[in-house]
């Protein structure tokens, strides 16, 4: 006798026409957004670091695909087709008046209601460092870098000033300008430490996920370090800039060597992350902390 368990219709494997049409549109909307970043944000000292959390923000969700793909319960469309239809005027009008973080930041936004519709909230959740590291393509607006660079520019300008006194070099400070010999150099945003902030933490963040993501106590204990070390490391390329100005001119600070300063300073802030990891992982460890 013939079995008629097998003449069930098998689910059908194609995605319904709802997720075409988020996915349709968010390939529409992704292009000139890239587009924009690479030609306003990334050439940018402060965007320097937008390609590399691009590819490994794309890596880490790829190295979790089989689990997510077990994860997998598609969210709720009424949830997903709100957040598209909230964000895409929102994007739409940073589009429109060139407001390039109000543009990248509905695009993640719908790029993640896509997301949520496919794989649900449970993927969501599992991958959710991911998503957050992706928030650092978003540039920082122009108000907030200079709320937050405004005492980082003094202190630096401070610091750096008593150290080049402290070495012997005539210099003097007035606000965030500073004057050695007869050279007047101004402490830019640059220099003053978010612009590197914001790349340090993009990247000492990506480190301690794939280093330490399993101990939640240690990696947060390094992720405090990373703002003094910035900070440090960006007092380190003041501090060069100015020694290069004394004793070659102003033409060869502001030329190649500013760009080898800022070079070094990233170094040496990753260094600086790389060292108390090193020094400080064995304590932690030995003391069961980890």
């Amino acid at each position: 006798m013939a079995s008629i368990a097998g003449s069930n219709t098998a689910p059908s494997d194609s995605l319904p026409l709802e997720r075409w049409a988020l996915i349709l549109g968010l390939s529409v909307l992704i292009g000139p957004t890239i587009i924009a970043m690479a030609d306003q944000f990334w050439s940018q000292e402060a965007g320097v670091h937008g390609p590399i959390v691009l590819a490994t923000g794309i890596w880490l969700l790829l190295r979790q695909r089989q689990t997510l793909l077990e994860l997998q319960a598609p969210g709720n469309p009424l949830i997903a087709w709100g957040g598209f239809l909230l964000l895409l005027p929102i994007y739409i009008f940073g589009r429109a008046f060139d407001f390039l973080s109000i543009e990248v930041a509905a695009m993640l936004g719908i790029l993640l209601a896509v997301f949520y519709n496919y794989f649900g909230f449970r993927a969501c959740k599992h991958v959710w460092f991911p998503i957050f590291y992706l928030g650092f393509l978003i540039p920082p607006p122009g108000w907030l870098i200079d709320l937050l660079t405004a005492g980082l520019k003094t202190f630096v300008s401070w610091a750096a000033t008593h150290l080049i006194d402290w070495m012997g070099y005539p210099v003097a400070r007035i606000g965030v300008t500073l004057y050695v010999a007869q050279f007047q150099l101004l402490v830019e945003d640059a220099c003053s430490g978010m612009n590197s902030i914001v790349s340090l933490t993009s990247v000492s963040l990506f480190y301690i996920y794939l280093l330490h993501a399993s101990s939640w106590r240690y990696a947060l204990f390094l992720t405090f370090w990373i703002l003094p070390i910035a900070i440090f490391a960006n007092l380190i390329r003041v501090l060069m800039l100015v020694l290069i100005t004394y004793h070659l001119g102003n033409e060869a600070a502001q030329g190649f060597l500013h760009n080898t300063a800022g070079m070094v300073m990233f170094v040496t802030a990753l260094l600086g992350i790389f060292a108390v990891d090193r020094l400080l992982a064995p304590i932690f460890l030995k003391k069961g902390w980890m």
